[in-house]
C-alpha cells in the first residue's frame, strides 16, 4: 500500500478536531502495528499557554498521538469493528525532544500483547529522526 491509498485517521478512530492528532497514515499492519504523522502548525490553541514565549507541545499530547495511532492499528482489525479502545495506564514515558509550532511529530506504536478486551503497545515520537517521546501504554477495548 502506498501512503495515499491508507484510509484516513477520521475513518478509523472516533476522533476529531480539535482533539484528533493524526493527520496521516504512513504505515499500517492492521491489529499490529501504524505510524502516521502530525504536522503541529502553531495554530493549536495549547501553544497559546504553554509556554508564553516558548511553545512547546505538552508531554502528555505527544502521549495522546501515540494512543491515537494505536488506535488506527486496532481498529482497523476486522476482529475489533464496533469497539472503541480506552486508555489502561501509561508506563516508562521518557520526553526526549522539546517539540515546537512547526515541527512534524512522525508517530509509530507496535501492539506487543493483545487480547479480545485488552492490550499493550510500545510507542514512540519523532521529529526529523530525533526521538521526542517513548511510552508503553495499556488500553482496554469495549463496546463503542
Amino acid at each position: 500500500m502506498t501512503v495515499s491509498e491508507f484510509p484516513t485517521p477520521s475513518s478509523l478512530i472516533p476522533h476529531r478536531p480539535p482533539f484528533l492528532f493524526v493527520d496521516q497514515i504512513t504505515a499500517l499492519d492492521p491489529g499490529k502495528s501504524a505510524s502516521g504523522l502530525w504536522h503541529l502548525t502553531g495554530d493549536e490553541s495549547f501553544f497559546a499557554g504553554h509556554f508564553v514565549g516558548r511553545a512547546t507541545l505538552p508531554g502528555v499530547l505527544m502521549c495522546e498521538a501515540i494512543a491515537q495511532v494505536g488506535a488506527i492499528a486496532i481498529l482497523s482489525d476486522e476482529k475489533f469493528k464496533n469497539k472503541l479502545p480506552l486508555f489502561g495506564g501509561i508506563d516508562s514515558a521518557r520526553f526526549r525532544r522539546q517539540v515546537v509550532p512547526g515541527d512534524t511529530l512522525e508517530m509509530s506504536m507496535t501492539l506487543t500483547k493483545m487480547s479480545a478486551r485488552a492490550g499493550k503497545g510500545s510507542g514512540v515520537a519523532t521529529v526529523n529522526g530525533e526521538v521526542a517521546c517513548e511510552c508503553e501504554l495499556f488500553f482496554v477495548v469495549v463496546e463503542s
